[in-house]
């Protein structure tokens, strides 16, 4: 049986680590674009699946088309938690 850590690839996994770390912000719309370190995140394909999929969202309501901070939702945290547990031990 297949989770969301499971379908999770590495762009997607590091993406999320970034958000987590606070160094992202979404625009306000319905398909919201990644910045990273005040810079266009250059996988949006990636960006708006992971959106999508409820693992990162707007940490504040803003205006449409207004830059705001992301943030990692709950669900996003149990995959990279679900990721990070199965990781073997170095």
């Amino acid at each position: 049986m297949s989770t969301e850590a499971d379908e999770l690839n590495h762009r997607e996994r590091a993406t999320l680590r970034a958000v987590a770390r606070g160094q992202a912000e979404l625009t306000c719309s319905c398909e919201p674009d990644l910045f990273l370190d005040g810079l266009t995140f250059s996988d949006q394909l990636t960006a708006h699946s992971l959106v999508r999929r409820g693992l990162i969202a707007p940490d504040r309501p803003g205006r449409r088309g207004e830059v705001v901070p992301a943030r990692v939702t709950e669900a996003g945290r149990a995959a990279l938690g679900s990721v990070t547990a199965a990781a073997p031990a170095a």
